[in-house]
């Protein structure tokens, strides 16, 4: 099989940031306003084509057995794929043999034509000097005629292998549709259609006696952190594409990647900076509540407004220096130091937005507080 020397460009890591998690809400919102869809579903087959269909699961998906004629073509490639990188290493070694006989060939006969050039004839000695080393030559060039060969042959059969899966997978990619509207169709339809569960709302700690508490201008900042909250929430399943890439091209291809980790761990660390107001919001944080759990909800909001004076010093001390390290690297256009060489100012930038974005919620959660208390908690 050929190698993959794909490397991420720039342009489409911060691009593929910014607008799958576009796609995918709309995706969300308009299969939600369809209702519950009926399997199989052609784009879950696509999906499965696109990730692993050269294991013939997207057949499996659409319960045909044909899916189980991939498994023997990709044992084929990953067997053929083992044997090429055990010959690899004898092709390499009798290529060093074979080098090192035509360097001896060499040197005899530059010797030889260094006495003619000079007026006088060549010894005795160096006559055979290059009579040896022509008889020393056919036999590593033969052995490594026979290992190039061995890896030739391997490798021809794992790529033959791999254009016969690439040619099933061409062949299904017209046929995915068709495939699942006669499933739907074979398939018995339900008595009735269960309703989508109702989303679980976790409470975190629920010890938050304004969790469910709204006022006009609360509910203004909590939109804009719920909606950052879902906008990065999608990235993580850019991750479970990316890395299943990185194991298929290690694994499969032999061809690890140096982008696949420094891209993921920056992304989510973005993402925990940006998330961390929907989570503030939605009482998700660690809380010591030893004491806190045993007061009143009227206490515990009493509670909020007193300790929200540190939680202030430490997001305003946040936005404060994380601006600063922002700015700084900003103004250099400051990129990484791997290979991959990413830019870091937009990494960095993100914490001074993170922490922005923490600050107005817990504004918010203060002016929720103080309405609490001053209504007696009603």
């Amino acid at each position: 099989m050929p190698t993959l020397n794909f490397v991420l460009p720039h342009w489409m890591y911060w691009g593929g940031l910014i607008l799958f998690p576009f796609a995918a809400m709309f995706l969300v919102a308009r299969q939600r306003r369809r209702g519950p869809p009926r399997e199989p579903i052609a784009f879950t087959a696509y999906l499965f084509w696109l990730t692993a269909g050269f294991a013939g699961i997207h057949r499996l998906y659409l319960k045909s057995w044909w899916g189980l004629a991939y498994v023997p073509l990709l044992a084929a490639v990953i067997y053929c794929n083992a044997q090429v990188r055990e010959v690899r290493e004898g092709v390499s070694k009798t290529y060093a043999a074979l080098e090192q006989a035509q360097n001896d060939l060499k040197q005899a006969r530059d010797e030889v034509e260094r006495e003619r050039s000079e007026g006088r004839s060549p010894s005795p000695e160096q006559s055979a000097a290059v009579a040896r080393a022509q008889a020393a030559l056919p036999a590593p060039e033969a052995a490594y005629r026979a290992a190039q060969a061995v890896h030739d042959r391997w490798y021809g059969r794992a790529r033959d292998a791999g254009i016969t899966i690439a040619l099933l997978m061409l062949v299904d990619a017209f046929l995915i549709p068709g495939l699942a509207r006669r499933r739907r169709a074979t398939e018995a339809p339900a008595a009735h259609e269960e309703a989508h569960a109702p989303a679980v709302h976790e409470q975190g700690t629920a010890e938050d006696p304004t969790l469910g508490f709204h006022t006009r201008f609360t509910d203004a900042i909590e939109a804009v952190n719920v909606k950052a909250g879902e906008f990065v929430a999608y990235w993580a399943v850019i991750s479970v594409f990316v890395y299943y890439y990185e194991v298929m091209a290690r694994f499969l291809f032999n061809s690890p990647t140096n982008w696949v980790h420094e891209s993921m761990f920056l992304m989510y660390g973005m993402q925990y900076m940006i998330a961390g107001a929907y989570a503030y919001r939605e009482d998700q944080h660690v809380r010591v509540d030893v004491v806190y759990a045993k007061l009143s909800p009227r206490g515990k909001a009493i509670a909020d407004i007193v300790s929200s004076a540190f939680f202030f010093v430490f997001a305003l001390t946040m936005l404060w220096t994380g601006g600063k390290f922002a700015w700084d690297a900003v103004s250099v256009h400051e990129t990484s130091f791997t290979e991959w060489g990413i830019q870091y100012w937009p990494v960095k930038l993100m914490i001074p937005i993170g922490a922005a974005l923490i600050v107005l919620q817990g504004i918010a959660k203060l002016a929720k507080d103080i309405v609490f208390v001053a209504r007696k908690g009603a």
